[in-house]
């Protein structure tokens, strides 16, 4: 699939300025590639009920990004075919008094869903390694002085230790976690805000405080490579897809989804020959009624 060459598994570096933001390298047409999104998602749906029905493995895609990537509304439309009732959205803000009071990892734990179910994180404890790393924000954390007398540096590889930690652990117990990073420019960028600014239906979306994030693009362009290169693995791998045209991103996805649940448990569970025999004679009786 295109996506495979977007894929990084822990066994090649990740160089954000050697890949794509948008189509063009890929030498695809738009036309066909809304086919073959519009095919992805029917075969999404008929996997993801299998996965359902089948119970015994569970899927976690991370949706990371800066500001205006598109991950909502690449959310919107990849997830659109999917059953409700087996997938579980969870964006994560800053975190609340409640949640800093705990590990990092504690608000994510509880946001998993049973296995047979999807999860969707719209931001993730990634962010306790980017926005975190970019802002210093762990010099406020309540937390003993043993943990940070490390320094910064130490700090931070030892959580990144602790996601693939994390992940192997969730693997161990069921469930994939497929990472996905909306690459998008910085030209994109800065035409999605002022449509933003400009669009009265897009006002709520843009704050001032955009700006102030824009600022450390290039600062947080390199710690994806960064966090990217420390906890891609076989069974975690990432992917930083081209964020520039929706309609790319939004196909890419659906390949990366359909790779994945192809790979999961997916079989219809078979009844025991008595509950066959019990199937047969209900239909008897069904048929009998007309």
């Amino acid at each position: 699939m295109k996506a495979d060459r977007y894929c990084f598994d822990g066994s090649t570096p990740c160089d954000l300025h050697k890949l794509p933001c948008d189509a063009k390298r890929d030498g695809v047409e738009k036309a066909q590639i809304l086919e073959k999104t519009a095919a992805n998602l029917v075969e999404m749906a008929a996997l993801q009920d299998a996965l359902y029905a089948d119970g015994r493995e569970g899927l976690v895609f991370i949706l990371q990004a800066l500001d205006a990537a598109g991950k909502d509304s690449t959310i919107k439309h990849v997830m659109s075919g999917l059953n409700p009732q087996g997938v579980r959205v969870t964006s994560f803000k800053q975190p609340n008094s409640e949640e800093l009071s705990h590990d990092f990892l504690w608000r994510i734990h509880k946001a998993l869903p049973p296995r047979g179910s999807i999860a969707i994180f719209n931001r993730s404890y990634y962010e306790d390694v980017l926005v975190v790393q970019v802002h210093d924000l762990q010099k406020g954390y309540k937390m003993p002085p043993r943990t940070l007398k490390g320094g910064k540096e130490a700090f931070f590889q030892n959580r990144y230790a602790q996601i693939r930690h994390y992940e192997d652990y969730l693997y161990d117990n069921g469930y994939r976690v497929v990472k996905i990073f909306l690459h998008l420019s910085k030209k994109e960028q800065k035409m999605r805000f002022l449509e933003r600014i400009d669009n009265p239906a897009k006002n709520w979306k843009f704050s001032r405080s955009d700006l102030a994030e824009r600022a450390h693009f290039d600062e947080y362009m390199h710690l994806f490579e960064e966090v990217i290169d420390a906890t891609a693995t076989k069974q975690s791998p990432w992917y930083a897809i081209p964020a520039d045209q929706k309609w790319y991103t939004r196909y890419l996805v659906s390949e990366v989804v359909i790779d994945a649940l192809r790979r999961c448990c997916h079989e219809y569970p078979k009844l025991p020959e008595g509950a066959l025999d019990e199937l047969k004679d209900c239909r008897t009786w069904l048929e009998a009624e007309d």
